[in-house]
């Protein structure tokens, strides 16, 4: 939700938290009071989130207490509406707790789920498995943690899908942003081509793929040698470091400048060809 909108939905929870104090103040209408109270403790919140949006978080770990301070905000205001609303309608909250206990409580509303996923939570926050901002893998699905909840956990990929799972289920969790990436571009050369007259140039080579793309590369890349013997070509190999978020892009790159270097030195990538025999 935009700035905008959210100061738009703090006028409105005001106005309306107003009117029923007031209605609540001429009439001693109960509803009226348990409405006031309501847009009340709703008003806080959202001015609470409204504040920790404008944080600019320079850190990952910053974000992620930021996502998880809003998230907690939400479920203390749904249990604060809760309580104090039955206490307003003449409840006592505080004796139905003592009757039923709170052991029951929880296996009464089938809560061992939601239990499990607000303590893994906690426990990945003061472990720091991951954070808003990494990118991780979980159950074959890859993309950067954009939020981090009491109870689940939002990963985005990099076509704009969201997946949303309960913290519970990060299990196996492939953290990839902890360390720098390796994008690899393997690229084949004729048979007929001088290897060691074109192993003499790829220095240079590498050094000017570099300085073009210094934004997705952390480093010059470097040729590690013949890959493979193929049936069309000598498979050669080169790497590059880069981010994680970049590890796709880099790949495309030495694909790319790799091929058309080649060409200025006179090599044509081969290709499969057929020969059909006439007897």
């Amino acid at each position: 939700m935009s700035f905008k909108k959210r100061i738009i939905r703090l006028l409105v929870l005001a106005a309306l938290g107003c009117g029923c104090y007031f209605l609540w103040r001429s009439t001693a209408n109960v509803f009226a009071k348990l409405f006031t109270m309501v847009f009340s403790v709703l008003f806080c919140v959202s001015a609470v989130v409204t504040v920790l949006s404008l944080i600019n978080a320079k850190t990952h770990r910053g974000k992620t207490l930021v996502t998880l301070i809003s998230s907690l905000g939400r479920y203390l205001a749904a249990i604060v509406i809760l309580c104090w609303g039955l206490s307003i309608l003449g409840i006592d909250v505080s004796g139905i707790l003592a009757g039923v206990g709170i052991l029951t409580l929880v296996v009464g509303f089938s809560a061992e789920s939601l239990i499990a996923d607000v303590i893994t939570g906690i426990f990945m926050l003061f472990e720091n498995q991951y954070n808003v901002g990494d990118i991780v893998e979980v159950g074959g699905f890859r993309g950067t943690v954009c939020d981090i909840g009491i109870r689940t956990t939002s990963i985005m990929d990099v076509g704009g899908n969201v997946k949303i799972i309960n913290n519970s289920e990060m299990k196996n969790i492939l953290n990839r942003s902890d360390r720098v990436s390796i994008a690899a571009s393997d690229i084949d050369i004729p048979y007929s081509a001088d290897l060691e007259a074109l192993e003499a140039e790829i220095p240079q080579l590498l050094e000017k793929i570099y300085l073009k793309n210094t934004v997705s590369m952390r480093s010059v890349p470097k040729y590690l040698g013949v890959q493979q013997l193929g049936s069309s070509g000598i498979t050669l190999r080169f790497i590059v470091e880069v981010d994680e978020q970049d590890i796709f892009n880099g790949t495309r790159i030495l694909n790319h400048d790799l091929l058309l270097g080649f060409r200025k030195l006179g090599i044509e990538v081969p290709f499969t060809q057929v020969d059909v025999h006439n007897s």
